[in-house]
């Protein structure tokens, strides 16, 4: 398969590094790093320890061969960035004189590779390998040099093409064992120079990336750098336009805070991990947090085989009350994102309304509860005189026997300051629900079973009390689960945020209930002259997660060190 566009050396060493790998590597012996001939002005650093062993392992996958086939490849190549990037991919092909597809990729593939993006918009780099002079002249690139202009920089010589109408220009060189290829006439230029004075630091003072601050404070902090390894600039990538169109999560605002970022990628048969540097800007690190064990503590009771759990802190009472309101006393959805298109015309026969607006009573105004009349008023009291500091959700999912349903389960618990009153807070709980339920008494106490409350209403719900620990859930399983695990003892430095995903328990219930929630949406036919569009959960999502089969798990643990934030995410693979 051709994988189009110029910055597509960037994007095929990410999903190879993070799906392809399929047997592990030797560690390759130490070599100079390839950032002292880089020249400074770089918003994104790739490197890759290996290029060529990372893109035969993608090559060579079944996860390339399964997703190629899938849903989701076939929404991603009709989406706009991969549009973009098919355009630079022929003004590429135009200036260079040959196309970037893998075949040429495979070519300029050497061991130890950086790639240096300067322009997001133009998508103008500078690309350094670790390739011996006799596979670079064996290159298509090489072999086509009589097509390209000369050039020189000192006693090394480099061949540039441009092309007129696009106004594009590709520049490479062969110097010893390095293939370079650039998209920029100075970047060349720049990187040849810093070769050729490579033992002469003065020289090269203040001309390379080692000398931006940002890149030496984010590389500092980092630890070793991984298989894969990526350096942001995020004081100038985050402004950026382009990165706003395109960034996946969408949270610029949280991604303002952070000057700078680092993540590597760390590959065995057993698992891939990727460690990740976010460094703050002086006004969001001027005090560092003091963290309590209180999120790291909660995972103790986290059960064996729940689908997916999340721990953090509480900054506020809101923060604890809502998961609580939301998963179990009054589950509701949330407020709907808002529409990022703008609303289509229906246009009709110019009938308004239907029959059951008939049964709509307007001589009545709608009943209106007064303050504190809703019963959530005692047990946000108590959460709030407690200091709830942490809060732990689990979920899992359940089949039905006859396979039509998936009931999904929850349970939260809140890690107070002091220990819970237990009799208070069953007090609280039926206070919130009896609005809901009845007028009186009748289906609101409670009865004792195996270690915990079980309500004796119509909706289904369990407490218990241990410590400084309150929990509440849905389902008995789940709640002898975390019980069983009050006193498990837990080896994990203090966090404020830890999450995991159970793929291998969760991947079949997920399709089975996605598959009836789209259903509804999901038509054979698309409209004429249009292309009917997949179903974004059971079709587009579910195709990923059956390429990615073979990962069983995610977690996730983010801590806060005041000047940076640390996050380390963990894909165990099943084998």
């Amino acid at each position: 398969m051709k994988m189009k566009g110029a910055m597509i050396l960037l994007l095929i060493a990410v999903v190879g590094g993070g799906l392809g790998w399929t047997a592990h590597q030797g560690t390759a012996a130490a070599e100079p790093a390839l950032s002292k001939y880089v020249p400074s002005g770089v918003l994104l650093y790739l490197q890759a320890k290996d290029f060529s062993s990372l893109l035969a392992d993608w090559n060579g996958s079944p996860q390339k061969r399964e997703w190629l086939q899938t849903t989701n490849y076939e929404v991603f190549s009709r989406s706009r960035l991969l549009l973009r990037l098919r355009d630079a991919s022929k003004q590429f092909a135009a200036a260079a004189g040959l196309p970037p597809d893998m075949g040429f990729l495979t070519q300029v593939a050497g061991s130890q590779s950086v790639l240096a993006l300067y322009d997001i918009g133009k998508l103008q780099f500078l690309y350094i390998t670790r390739l011996s002079s006799a596979n670079s002249a064996q290159s298509q690139l090489w072999q086509t040099r009589a097509k390209f202009e000369t050039r020189k920089v000192g006693d090394a010589t480099f061949y540039l093409r441009r092309d007129p109408e696009s106004e594009r220009e590709v520049e490479f060189a062969v110097n010893g064992n390095y293939l370079l290829l650039a998209t920029r006439e100075d970047l060349m230029a720049g990187a040849l120079q810093l070769m050729a004075g490579s033992n002469d630091k003065d020289k090269n003072k203040g001309r390379t990336i080692e000398a931006e601050p940002w890149w030496s404070q984010s590389v500092g902090v980092a630890g070793a750098a991984g298989d894969l390894r990526m350096v942001l600039n995020l004081d100038q990538i985050v402004p950026s336009p382009y990165f706003r169109s395109y960034w996946v999560q969408q949270n610029i605002t949280d991604m303002k805070q952070y000057t700078a970022a680092v993540s590597d990628l760390f590959r065995s048969t057993q698992e891939y991990r990727e460690e990740r540097v976010l460094l703050k800007k002086a006004a969001s690190s001027a005090s560092s947090p003091s963290v309590p064990d209180d999120v790291s503590d909660l995972l103790r009771l986290v059960p064996e085989g729940a689908g997916v759990y999340h721990a953090e802190d509480c900054p506020s009472m809101e923060s604890c009350f809502d998961p609580l309101e939301t998963k179990l006393l009054a589950p509701h959805l949330g407020p709907a994102p808002p529409e990022q298109l703008a609303p289509q015309a229906q246009l009709g026969s110019g009938v308004t309304g239907s029959s059951g607006d008939l049964e709509i009573r307007i001589d009545e105004p709608p009943t209106r509860r007064g303050p504190g009349t809703d019963g959530s008023t005692q047990l946000k009291q108590l959460v709030q005189k407690n200091q709830v500091r942490a809060l732990l959700q689990v979920q899992s999912t359940e089949g039905s026997s006859a396979g039509v349903f998936v009931r999904i389960h929850s349970a939260v618990a809140l890690a107070g300051g002091s220990d819970w009153d237990e009799a208070a807070t069953r007090n609280a709980l039926t206070n919130f629900m009896r609005p809901n339920l009845t007028a009186g008494q009748l289906g609101v106490g409670w009865r004792q079973a195996n270690g915990y409350y079980e309500f004796d209403g119509p909706q289904p719900l369990l407490t218990a009390v241990r410590g400084k620990y309150l929990i509440v859930s849905d389902d008995p399983t789940l709640i002898s689960g975390m019980l069983a695990n009050v006193s498990r003892k837990v080896d994990l430095q203090p966090a404020v945020f830890v999450a995991g995903f159970n793929h291998r328990v969760e991947r079949g219930n997920f399709n089975r209930f996605t598959a009836a929630v789209d259903r509804p949406d999901a038509s054979p036919f698309a409209s004429p002259g249009t292309q009917r569009q997949p179903q974004f959960f059971s079709e587009n999502i579910a195709s990923l997660s059956a390429t990615l089969a073979n990962v069983s798990s995610e977690k996730i643990v983010v801590r806060d060190k005041g000047d940076k934030v640390l996050q380390s995410v963990t894909y165990q693979w099943a084998h």
